[in-house]
């Protein structure tokens, strides 16, 4: 479930879809943190849980640039778009673990997302 934010005026489609992606892949990673947790194992190795940390926290940092329309949020971006690929790829080695597929889908979007965004600067 994604959390809809009131849009500042003249923002671009392309930006809104951003802060969508960034929102949803922020509460996917703090669902999965709280999963792997539970599931413990490689689940709960510390890389990979500090990893779904590191994305979640960028891709909330990332969002809050582009919805009060920072300057800098083209760098916040293209961290974010690193973070989030790691993240995916992180997520990606449990391949038998459907929410794990779940969250490297979220963040591989977020990924091209914010990869666009960081361009168009």
């Amino acid at each position: 479930m994604t959390m809809r934010q009131p849009m500042p005026t003249g923002m671009s489609g392309e930006m809104q879809q951003c802060i969508n992606e960034c929102l949803n892949c922020h509460s996917v990673c703090l669902s999965t943190v709280t999963y792997c947790l539970q599931q413990g194992g490689r689940h709960a190795e510390v890389r990979h849980i500090r990893t779904l940390l590191d994305c979640a926290q960028i891709c909330a940092t990332s969002a809050d640039f582009m919805l009060r329309g920072s300057e800098l949020h083209s760098r916040t971006c293209g961290v974010c778009a690193e973070v989030c690929a790691r993240c995916a790829d992180s997520c990606a080695q449990m391949s038998d673990d459907a929410m794990m597929q779940q969250c490297a889908e979220a963040c591989r979007r977020c990924a091209e997302s914010c990869r666009h965004m960081a361009a168009m600067a």
